[in-house]
């Protein structure tokens, strides 16, 4: 019956590691956000948490694994938000579209304090060799890699064309992401979303055969400019007084 007490015990301290380690991680990775990776240590935790430093020290041994683990966990984050709801979307160009859609509404959502992590973490991080930059490099590649396989699996179902080169075509899509962010967390400025879904829609109606081109124009329509709903909106209202 000791053992057995023994077990329980051990577990119960195990349980309760785990969650003050997933605390510290939920704080630090939207520290990291906003202030950078290299501006996250023990210290910046510990006042934020009210925790000591010491306890904090024993769930990471050192600045880099913490780094790690934060990059992970933003990682974990980032396929809930945006991976998990997209790929519930049939393959081809619907599921392509989710993926960008998903990607920019939830840098609108300010998920992170600082706008999309691995954004911010890419230039904190691009000229610096390390594990650290190595893990973003490969969590980054491979978002961009799932968009342009994404898109070659839409020239094989005959949606897109097959002279299109999806690399460029990734690569495309890829920077509207990233200037959505950048205008949004810059000049706090909506529009940015709806601007660069317009030069997605935009790009990707070059390419898509004529049987899709009536999936962009449905999804061009739902999404008129809020100024112009407004116009709409007054202009109906002063008909109806009428």
């Amino acid at each position: 019956m000791k053992a057995i007490s023994e077990i329980r015990k051990q577990r119960a301290r195990e349980d309760r590691g785990e969650k003050t380690r997933q605390d510290i991680l939920d704080a630090a990775v939207h520290i990291a956000s906003a202030e950078g990776l290299e501006g996250l240590t023990i210290g910046r935790l510990a006042d934020e948490l009210h925790l000591s430093k010491s306890g904090l020290f024993a769930h990471f041994g050192s600045k880099e694994e913490l780094q790690l683990a934060v990059v992970r966990k933003a990682r974990d984050i980032f396929v809930r938000e945006v991976v998990d709801r997209a790929f519930k979307r049939e393959r081809g160009i619907v599921r392509l579209l989710a993926m960008l859609d998903e990607w920019l509404a939830y840098v609108g959502r300010s998920v992170f304090r600082g706008g999309c992590f691995f954004m911010a973490s890419a230039i904190e991080f691009d000229s610096r060799p390390g594990k650290v930059r190595d893990l973003i490099a490969e969590l980054s590649r491979s978002w961009l890699d799932a968009i342009e396989s994404e898109a070659r699996y839409a020239q094989a179902l005959g949606q897109l064309d097959t002279r299109i080169d999806t690399a460029q075509l990734a690569f495309e899509l890829h920077a509207l992401g990233h200037e959505a962010n950048w205008y949004y967390n810059l000049f706090q400025d909506r529009r940015a979303f709806e601007r660069a879904r317009a030069g997605v829609l935009d790009r990707l109606r070059q390419g898509v055969t004529p049987a899709l081109l009536g999936l962009l124009g449905k999804r061009n329509s739902s999404r008129v400019n809020p100024s112009r709903k407004t116009a709409v909106s007054k202009t109906t209202k002063r008909e109806e007084a009428r």
